[in-house]
């Protein structure tokens, strides 16, 4: 990348940050939905151990859960929704006659979300280890510079594939009811909070179909079995360039 592709890059995104700054609630939501998330799960209803059915594992194995809610649907609805609404403004348009290309352009845009979902991951993890504790955590410096590799690589996935909702969406509101419909199923069918035992035997080989398992995989293997990750990041990386690349090419050059 040029020096003057970085400069490009490094404008547009302090635009995008700014502009998610000044929406204050944006700002709340994105950071106080994953904090209710867990005071509902992990304080009010708690996990059982030794009951079985769902929520049956200790408060560490859902770690990933709850990471995986901010990593899914926040990029997919804040950048779906802004190529959403720069076609409607016709921004694109203006766009295409400046030098910022369209893989600078949600590049930046994922630099921004990758930064904010950081901050989320962090607010998370800091909850999990004040209500739950910290003895079903392996929360060495290296798990955790591996996790938060995770968390960059999939928020780069999701930012891409909420750009392909953005281009192929007709409004915002089109674009809303697409993430929902396919992130819902995702978060719940992706070895979150659902263990592949309580999923019927022929659906459990389309659980390897989303995404979201390598990454919830990946995380669980380093923050609550302390074991290596295996092959895991490098799916989820695979595909956060394929979802990159498909984000790219559906951005539209003018409206």
């Amino acid at each position: 990348m040029s020096v003057a592709s970085v400069g490009r890059v490094r404008a547009e995104a302090t635009a995008a940050w700014h502009a998610f700054v000044r929406r204050r609630t944006a700002v709340f939501f994105t950071f106080f939905f994953p904090v209710i998330l867990i005071l509902i799960f992990a304080v009010l209803v708690g996990t059982n151990p030794a009951g079985g059915g769902l929520f049956a594992e200790p408060p560490g194995y859902y770690l990933p859960g709850y990471l995986a809610v901010v990593v899914l649907f926040t990029p997919l609805s804040r950048v779906g929704s802004t190529v959403a609404r720069y076609r409607e403004g016709n921004r694109f348009e203006k766009l295409a006659t400046t030098p910022l290309t369209r893989a600078e352009w949600l590049l930046a845009h994922t630099l921004v979300n990758v930064a904010i979902i950081g901050i989320a991951s962090l607010l998370i993890l800091g909850l999990m280890a004040l209500v739950t504790g910290t003895a079903s955590l392996a929360l060495g410096p290296t798990n955790l510079l591996l996790a938060a590799a995770f968390v960059a690589v999939a928020v780069s996935l999701f930012c891409g594939f909420g750009a392909v909702l953005g281009g192929l969406a007709g409004s915002r509101d089109g674009v809303i009811a697409a993430s929902n419909t396919i992130a819902l199923p995702l978060l719940f069918l992706s070895e979150t909070f659902v263990t592949p035992d309580l999923l019927p035997a022929w659906f459990r080989p389309a659980v390897n179909l989303s995404p979201l398992t390598y990454f919830a995989r990946g995380v669980r293997d380093l923050t609550y079995a302390g074991a290596p990750f295996g092959d895991d990041l490098l799916v989820l990386a695979a595909l956060a360039v394929a979802f990159f690349a498909a984000g790219t090419v559906t951005i539209p050059r003018t409206d």
